[in-house]
């Protein structure tokens, strides 16, 4: 059976940022916010399929797999 390829994205808002890393196949992920002084929280998150429903609601952009693992390294 194939991995399921993930998909990003983030959310720039006026003194953080969000990203999420969401499993297609079965609606889990993480969410990182990098605070202002640097600091980055790691959730692991399980959502439902409607999760990229909320989040182009919620004005989340898709992201480089680059830039979450990157941050993701500095959590």
């Amino acid at each position: 059976m194939a991995k399921a390829i993930s998909q990003y994205f983030k959310r720039v808002f006026d003194d953080y940022q969000v990203l999420v890393m969401v499993n297609p196949t079965d609606f889990t992920g993480i969410e990182l916010i990098v605070h202002p002084d640097g600091k980055i929280e790691k959730t692991d998150i399980q959502a439902d399929e409607e999760i990229f429903e909320d989040l182009a609601a919620d004005e989340f952009q898709p992201c480089s797999p680059l830039e979450f693992q990157l941050t993701l390294a500095k959590a």
